[in-house]
C-alpha cells in the first residue's frame, strides 16, 4: 500500500480532513480529534484504536500492525507498516478509529488558534469631563 493509498481510504470517510501535526500529516474527524496520521516520510501510518482492537489487530496481521511506543500503544495507538499493509484490513482498522473518535466531544482549541480567532475590541476612550464654570459675578 502507499500512502496516497492510506490518504484515499481515510479521506473516503465521512467528514474526515487532512492536516498537519508535529511536521506530518494527520487525519481529524469531524469534531477536529486526530484518529489516524502518516508519518513524516510517509512509510508508515498510525489508527487511534482500543487496546482490545488493537491486540486484535496485532493477531490477524502481526506483520501490519505495530504498537506505537510507550504510552501512545499501551493506549491503543497503533502503527501501520505501509509496505505490508492490506487495503481492506487497513480500512477496517481506520474505520474502527474514526468511528471511536468521532463519538467523542470536539477537541479543545488550541493557544494558536484561539490568539488567532479573538475578537478585536476597541477601547473607547472617556473625554474627561468639562470642567465646572465659574459664575461670573455680575449676574447675581
Amino acid at each position: 500500500m502507499t500512502a496516497a493509498q492510506f490518504r484515499r481510504i481515510v479521506l473516503g470517510l465521512d467528514g474526515v480532513v487532512e492536516a498537519s501535526h508535529m511536521s506530518h500529516p494527520d487525519f481529524r474527524a469531524a469534531n477536529g480529534r486526530i484518529f489516524a496520521s502518516l508519518n513524516e516520510d510517509e512509510t508508515r501510518g498510525m489508527a487511534q484504536l482500543t487496546p482490545e482492537q488493537q491486540a486484535e489487530f496485532l493477531s490477524r496481521a502481526p506483520k501490519m500492525f505495530i504498537p506505537a511506543a510507550g504510552a501512545w500503544g499501551r493506549g491503543g495507538s497503533t502503527m501501520i507498516d505501509l509496505k505490508s499493509a492490506d487495503a481492506e484490513i487497513v480500512g477496517e482498522a481506520v474505520t474502527l478509529a474514526w468511528q471511536r473518535v468521532s463519538a467523542l466531544p470536539a477537541a479543545r482549541r488550541t493557544n494558536a488558534e484561539r490568539s488567532s480567532n479573538k475578537r478585536r475590541t476597541t477601547v473607547k476612550v472617556r473625554k474627561p469631563a468639562p470642567k465646572p464654570r465659574s459664575r461670573s459675578r455680575s449676574g447675581r
